[in-house]
């Protein structure tokens, strides 16, 4: 196959059609789409009567797609996009990278498709691959982590302990704040970003991230602890007069 596929035209992101140059794993499948189609906001206009079907379930699509069907495979991305577009923008600052994390996962989820295997719901597979993409990213771009750290100003630091006290209670307040949030875990090292997003911002169980992720309970315990203290260090250096 010549040349990279062509773009999936759907709301927030321009993922591409995801015909993967080595073909999906799915015995039988071939290339998804062979032409550009852009979502429709509102149904065209129709004088009789029309029966809507009922909705499929993402095992009935897989099942259309590993049976050579690989256009069903839009249907997944519009029902999961929305999702992936707010794991991604935990972890990436521009807009360009999110729709990059987006689109490697859909990627990757269509060319593995076979090793789901329906013992936990297909959303959660995919969120594991979201997951385990991000932490990738994080990775990669290690190396151009911000590492000059300005001091909190007085107004900054009562922006954030506002926003942790009650993060709804002011939504200019907690704009502000969240970018003060922002502006701390980006000093983080790429696992301990994960850790405390996953546990502190997401408020997610151990063991649920241990599964998201692939690590040990004990490990994530481990990178939790070696979290909190990262992050008090840096805490302590931009806002020394409130948490020495």
């Amino acid at each position: 196959m010549s040349g990279p596929p062509a773009p999936i035209l759907v709301p927030e992101i321009r993922v591409w059609r995801l015909a993967i140059q080595a073909g999906p794993s799915c015995e039988g499948a071939t290339a998804p789409f062979a032409s550009e189609t852009r979502l429709s906001p509102r149904p065209a206009r129709c004088h009789a009567p029309v029966t809507v079907p009922a909705e499929s379930t993402d095992s009935e699509i897989i099942a259309a797609i590993r049976g050579g069907d690989a256009s069903r495979f839009e249907e997944l991305v519009r029902r999961y996009q929305a999702r992936l577009f707010s794991t991604a923008r935990r972890y990436a600052r521009r807009e360009d990278e999110v729709e990059d994390i987006v689109q490697e996962v859909f990627l990757k989820a269509f060319s593995k498709l076979d090793s789901w295997r329906g013992e936990a719901p297909f959303e959660h597979w995919l969120m594991r691959l979201a997951v385990r993409t991000c932490y990738d990213f994080l990775r990669s771009h290690q190396r151009n982590r911000e590492h000059s750290l300005s001091e909190f100003t007085d107004q900054e630091t009562d922006w954030l302990e506002t926003f942790v006290a009650a993060p709804g209670a002011n939504p200019a307040d907690a704009d502000a704040a969240r970018s003060l949030v922002n502006r701390v875990l980006e000093q983080l090292s790429p696992a301990n970003r994960m850790i405390i997003t996953l546990l502190e911002l997401e408020d997610r169980p151990v063991r649920e991230i241990a599964e998201l992720t692939g690590w040990s309970v004990p490990l994530v315990k481990v990178r939790a602890f070696r979290a909190r203290a990262e992050m008090k260090k840096i805490l302590q250096r931009m806002a020394p007069e409130k948490y020495l």
